[in-house]
């Protein structure tokens, strides 16, 4: 292992949150980057800092070996990761890890993946030590339907379409592994699952895992839209259902063996994050 100090942004989000403990399995010191001081990542070195303020990002940048990038969802989330990077290229950071999505690329109809890709991009023409990470959906994120799994049902603009969703702790694992060892400079690492699934197969995963039935009910993007109205931004509502539109035209469904590659350990399957989530899914 190269990499001593490690400074995780986003440290209080899904994927951080599992980084933390997965870069101190591996002896490394954890430098937590967190927006406000009363919520902080327990058991190791916290730092107050914002990306949107790049004195702050220099600060919390001093003395590290490697940083994990990651942002919060927002509409300028490519120009605030563009900035950080930015900053990282001037404090003379020795590594940079960026969490970037599957199929990103700079002409893509769904703008998350434009977004990543415009960061992945910058971040080349950088020329700073780096590697990109590439996860497809995750699997944390079915959580968001646990209200109506608890019911019995759960829909998406999706129909039979596969996607080779992937668990946030086998991101995290392979974060950590680029984050503490040599190899990976320049590298651009896709993570998926193990196989592909429906959410026919999904549904199926759940009902196994809590003992009650659970179904998967196919729904138009509009009527999607729709039911996310008043909970999350306009901007946010549109890029959701462009992902949709690019998961159900089959182009999220290919697999890819990093995480087994990198980390020493296959891909959690969806079944076992059924059954590792169960409570959730039955409260």
């Amino acid at each position: 292992m190269t990499a001593t100090t490690v400074l995780v942004t986003g440290a209080t989000g899904t994927v951080g949150s599992a980084l933390v403990p997965a870069l101190l399995a591996r002896g490394a010191d954890v430098r937590a980057m967190v927006r406000d001081p009363g919520n902080p990542v327990p058991g190791v070195e916290n730092v107050v800092a914002d990306l949107r303020d790049p004195e702050s990002v220099t600060a919390a940048l001093r003395g590290v070996d490697a940083a994990f990038l990651n942002s919060p969802s927002a509409e300028d989330a490519a120009a605030l990761q563009i900035q950080f990077a930015d900053v990282a290229r001037k404090t003379g950071l020795p590594r940079l890890v960026v969490l970037s999505q599957y199929a990103a690329r700079l002409d893509s109809p769904v703008r998350f993946l434009r977004w990543h890709a415009e960061v992945e991009a910058h971040v080349q023409r950088l020329g700073i030590d780096h590697t990109v990470l590439r996860p497809n959906l995750y699997m944390q994120a079915l959580l968001s339907f646990a209200g109506t799994v608890a019911r019995g049902w759960f829909t998406a603009p999706i129909g039979g379409a596969a996607v080779s969703l992937v668990d946030t702790r086998d991101i995290a694992d392979a974060a950590a592994v680029t984050l503490t060892e040599p190899g990976h400079t320049g590298r651009t690492y896709t993570l998926t699952g193990p196989r592909a699934v429906t959410h026919d197969e999904i549904a199926d995963a759940l009902t196994a895992a809590t003992g009650r039935d659970v179904a998967f009910q196919d729904s138009p993007p509009d009527v999607f839209a729709a039911a996310l109205n008043g909970m999350l931004p306009p901007w946010q509502i549109d890029g959701l259902v462009e992902d949709y539109a690019h998961y159900a035209r089959g182009e999220a469904a290919e697999v890819h063996t990093c995480v087994g590659d990198l980390t020493g350990h296959p891909a959690r399957d969806i079944s076992e994050f059924a059954r590792d989530h169960a409570a959730a899914f039955a409260a």
